[in-house]
This record gives structure tokens, sequence and C-alpha cells, in this order.
């Protein structure tokens, strides 16, 4: 991660000195964090997914407030991460970064062949960070352009 000055301090020291927890956590603790950030003008259910009472919840609590979410849905030897949202005022600190590189560890230590995403096209250049590659699939939905993402293990 680039230095990012702040006060005399670069942005990854200041992480550093924030405490941080990774957890598995309640859906119902996912879906408040997916609607306020992704889709606030819609209806909660919206951001509800059909698959979710299968899937594993994860949330990154920063000094015991819950930031970001991810759930992860793992299908034969194949995992897909959804709904992935960090709230506003933490955006841009790498906290989402933060518990995207656990879910990838999860997966790696899981023997999986893959994991995957459905990631916004303007989002896709994150994702590659974490060395996944576009596919030649796109869809849309509520306007917005989205390409599935992968990572082959």
């Amino acid at each position: 991660m680039p230095p990012y000055s702040a006060f005399g301090c670069t942005l990854q020291k200041e992480i550093e000195k924030m405490e941080h927890k990774i957890l598995e956590i309640p859906l119902n603790d996912v879906i408040k964090i997916r609607h306020e950030v992704m889709w606030p003008k819609k209806p909660i259910d919206y951001v509800r997914l059909p698959n979710d009472e299968k899937g594993r919840h994860f949330g990154l609590f920063i000094n015991n407030e819950l930031v970001s979410v991810i759930s992860l849905f793992i299908e034969n030897s194949e995992a897909q991460f959804r709904k992935f949202a960090t709230l506003e005022k933490h955006q841009g600190k790498g906290h989402g970064t933060i518990l995207l590189n656990e879910i990838m560890t999860i997966a790696e230590k899981s023997k999986l062949s893959k994991i995957w995403c459905n990631a916004r096209v303007e989002k896709s250049a994150f994702y590659e960070k974490f060395g996944m590659q576009a596919t030649d699939k796109t869809f849309e939905k509520g306007g917005i352009m989205y390409v599935i993402m992968e990572k082959v293990f």
C-alpha cells in the first residue's frame, strides 16, 4: 500500500494503530450495512440474496465498530463472494482490503479451485490487486454494469 501522509504518519501506520478484528457475523448485521452502502434508496429486501442462509458472513470491526462486510458462498470446489460493502466514512482507508485478504486466505486454505465475484466494472481494478482477472461475462443490474471476475488457485 503506498504511503499517504496524514499528520506526519502513513495511512498504513494509522491502520496498524487501530484495533481491528474480523469475525463471522449474523446475517442481519450484514444486511444493515449492505443496504446503507449499496442500495440505500431501494427497499431493504433488495439487498437480500435467495441463498443468504447458506452463506458465511464476515465483518471487519475497527475499535468495535462494524465497518465492512462480505458474504462468502462455497459450492463444490468454488467460492463466490458477494455484497462486499464498507461504510462510506471508512472507504479508502484499507479496511476493505484487510477483509478481502482474509476471504482470499479462507478460500486458499479451503483448497478451493477458484473464487469469483460480480464486480462493478468501475471497481474491477481494485479486485485485480488480489490476483483476480476479468472474464468476458458482463451484465447490468439497476443501471450498473458488472463484470464477473475470478481467481483460479
